[in-house]
């Protein structure tokens, strides 16, 4: 029927032609069983085409058929695992170059560039807020990022000092208009469930062991 797969378990057409069967003759030739003119020869015979039948060939079948499955449910699983794992690793604002900005006092702002493949370009750390009120060199450092690297979008985590982050993100947005005309640059705030344990994570250090996971 149209739209079923169907998977049969034999020979090619001359093999399956020859009498005995091939695969009967070695069930005969195992047990020894042939034809030397006895009264129980021809049903011997009989049992062994039975035997490859009823019993062998349907077990043998059944079996292949099984681990035809389940290397088909394993590499059905492997590929949507691949394209979930692409799915969920693809950029959520599209193909643009972008500025990440974790926000912080003390510790200062860790700052990353990716490009538009999410490459890592640059990473940096400023101090705009208390204690240091470093405003103005943090301006200069960002907006040197975003025309250096074109960024399009700047992304705030929502912790820590995010309010005040996203206020110097506001200008380092109109500075960069002003210094390269045509320039669009967006910034958006986001959540940063999950970012603190993924780069403390073997996998961060796998993806990038050079980098500092203070970074």
């Amino acid at each position: 029927a149209l739209g079923v797969l169907r998977i049969e378990l034999g020979l090619d057409e001359a093999s399956e032609a020859i009498v005995p069967h091939p695969c009967v003759a070695m069930i005969a030739a195992h047990f020894g069983i042939e034809n030397r003119g006895r009264g129980a020869d021809q049903w011997l015979a009989d049992v062994c085409q039975w035997t490859w039948r009823i019993k062998a060939h349907l077990h043998l079948s059944t079996e292949l058929l099984m681990q035809l499955r389940e290397a088909a449910e394993a590499e059905a699983i492997r590929i949507f695992s691949r394209n979930l794992r692409e799915l969920l690793l693809a950029a959520p604002a599209g193909p643009k170059a972008v500025l990440g900005l974790d926000p912080g006092y003390r510790t200062g702002c860790k700052v990353a560039v990716v490009d538009a493949t999410g490459k890592l370009l640059e990473t940096a750390t400023i101090y705009p807020h208390q204690p240091r009120n470093d405003w103005q060199g943090s301006l200069a450092i960002l907006t040197q990022l975003v025309l250096k690297h074109g960024v399009e979008l700047i992304s705030i985590g929502n912790g820590t000092a995010s309010r005040e982050t996203d206020k110097l993100a506001a200008e380092v947005v109109r500075l960069a208009a002003e210094q390269k005309s045509g320039l669009k640059v967006a910034k958006i705030v986001v959540s940063e469930a999950g970012a603190s344990v993924y780069s403390a994570s073997a996998f961060a250090a796998a993806e990038f062991p050079d980098l500092d996971v203070s970074l």
